[in-house]
């Protein structure tokens, strides 16, 4: 089974680390810190990276939260108060959205690393941790997320891009 030790070695991203850290002394001795125990001034430099989804049970899906100007030229659409089948394509909302749903439910941290094709033909990669949120610091309610594209940001941005959620690993690391 992979630990949070596995998982502390296979981060490459320094933004993932400084996060994941924050993330880490948030949490203290709880399974899981809540969105108001995240401090956006201590992961300040790494906000363009970031993004967030709170769970909304009576919709049964998540709503976005925050998206950092990175993830908004990859996304290619603003996702602050949408829903999560709003923001991805139809071919891969059931499937990124299961593994939000796994982060939450396990609860589990998820890392993954994979493709993203920029429209002009050339394509870089994406290395993605998803950490969970907790309001009462068990039961799962919203992820905060940090995905580091190695990729020329300025043709995303000006030419748009796509990820390719079947050609990923991805890993999920249970807390205990």
């Amino acid at each position: 089974m992979a630990t949070l030790d596995d998982l502390e070695a296979k981060i490459q991203s320094p933004a993932m680390r400084a996060v994941y850290a924050h993330w880490q002394a948030a949490r203290g001795n709880r399974l899981m810190p809540a969105w108001r125990d995240i401090d956006a001034v201590a992961i300040g430099t790494h906000l363009p990276k970031v993004w967030a989804w709170r769970f909304d049970p009576a919709q049964d899906t998540f709503i976005g939260r925050l998206a950092g100007e990175d993830i908004l030229a990859i996304m290619g659409c603003g996702m602050r108060g949408r829903r999560f089948a709003e923001c991805f394509p139809a071919a891969s909302v059931a499937k990124v959205e299961a593994r939000q749903r796994k982060v939450i439910g396990m609860p589990s941290i998820m890392h993954s690393i994979g493709r993203v094709y920029l429209l002009t033909g050339k394509f870089g990669l994406g290395e993605r941790i998803v950490l969970p949120l907790a309001a009462d610091g068990i039961t799962g309610d919203g992820v905060l997320g940090v995905t580091d594209y190695h990729l020329n940001m300025a043709d995303a941005r000006h030419g748009g891009a796509t990820i390719d959620h079947d050609d990923e690993t991805v890993t999920h690391y249970p807390l205990a």
